[in-house]
């Protein structure tokens, strides 16, 4: 679809591109922007073969608050040859303007209203879950754009033209992924690697590719750091850590996010997918192809293999 895209801006000589729907089609959106003025393969750029010297302007008219990609200055998109599925940071390809209305998602399936929610907590959490310190106030932001989203959902859910809890997800959405809640945190994107192949081999729906994948890789780092995972648990499910040990609070935490994940109608196992372990190996190698994915631990291809199964 981007070298399709390409094709015609470069036929047409279109100078502007403008996306309307969600992530998938801004990210590709922003691709077709990347190739059109560019002599070579638009993928070498995914590939970390090139950087771009110009792009073509982007808009953005938002129909699904999930990618938060109407704010960032990421793209990601997969190559049918291989099925490789990679991004591309460069604030080159941050969108000029985006119109965010909510009546514009009234007609959302509830599936995908929910794997939104889903997208927006893990981009939060991917830049929650740090080894950096004295980071508080933009802890206190994940907490509370997290607690938003945990909130407002069911009411989408129930109700899809209540125009306020869709306001309040669509500002969710945007805000946690234009850079703001990672502002001076190390941030991680180990989970999001492994959503990925899971998005490329199987066609998962992003959203409910890591509400499978967040919780074991949750479960697989969590005494690395328990303080932050006790601290989650405390301050956005408000479980009391006087009545458990650290540990015990975290993998609370945890249980809760499932339980949530669960109520909104979204996978948290693999097995509900019929995603057997026949291509862990396959996936651990793709992910890790390039070096080690994440942060908060350095996963290499037998970590990897360790939280998909987790995740069964």
């Amino acid at each position: 679809m981007v070298n399709k895209g390409i094709s015609i801006c470069r036929k047409e000589k279109i100078k502007f591109v403008l996306a309307v729907g969600g992530g998938s089609v801004i990210d590709s959106a922003k691709a077709i922007a990347l190739g059109t003025p560019y002599d070579g393969n638009v993928w070498d750029f995914f590939d970390g073969k090139s950087k771009p010297s110009e792009v073509l302007g982007i808009g953005v008219v938002l129909t699904i608050p999930a990618a938060g990609s109407e704010s960032s200055d990421v793209s990601v998109i997969t190559n049918e040859e291989g099925l490789i599925k990679k991004g591309y940071h460069n604030p080159l390809i941050r969108p000029k303007f985006a119109i965010l209305n909510p009546e514009h998602t009234y007609t959302l399936p509830v599936f995908q209203s929910a794997a939104g929610s889903a997208d927006i907590m893990a981009h939060v959490m991917e830049r929650y879950f740090t080894h950096t310190e004295h980071v508080d106030l933009t802890s206190r932001l994940c907490e509370a754009t997290l607690k938003t989203v945990i909130s407002n959902t069911p009411i989408i859910l129930d109700n899809p033209k209540n125009y306020d809890a869709r306001a309040e997800i669509m500002w969710a959405s945007t805000i946690a992924h234009n850079g703001l809640l990672g502002t001076g945190r190390e941030e991680d994107w180990g989970s999001h690697k492994i959503g990925h192949e899971l998005s490329a081999l199987y066609g998962t729906t992003h959203g409910a590719s890591l509400s499978i994948v967040f919780p074991a890789w949750m479960k697989y780092v969590y005494k690395k750091n328990i303080p932050i995972f006790s601290q989650f648990a405390n301050r956005v499910f408000n479980i009391d850590p006087n009545f458990y040990k650290p540990g015990d609070t975290a993998l609370e935490g945890i249980s809760e996010l499932i339980k949530f994940f669960r109520s909104i109608g979204l996978p948290t196992t693999l097995k509900e997918l019929d995603i057997s372990d026949n291509k862990f190996e396959e996936m651990a190698e793709k992910c890790t192809a390039t070096g080690p994915k994440g942060n908060f631990i350095k996963m290499h291809k037998e970590d990897v293999i360790n939280i998909l199964n987790l995740a069964k």
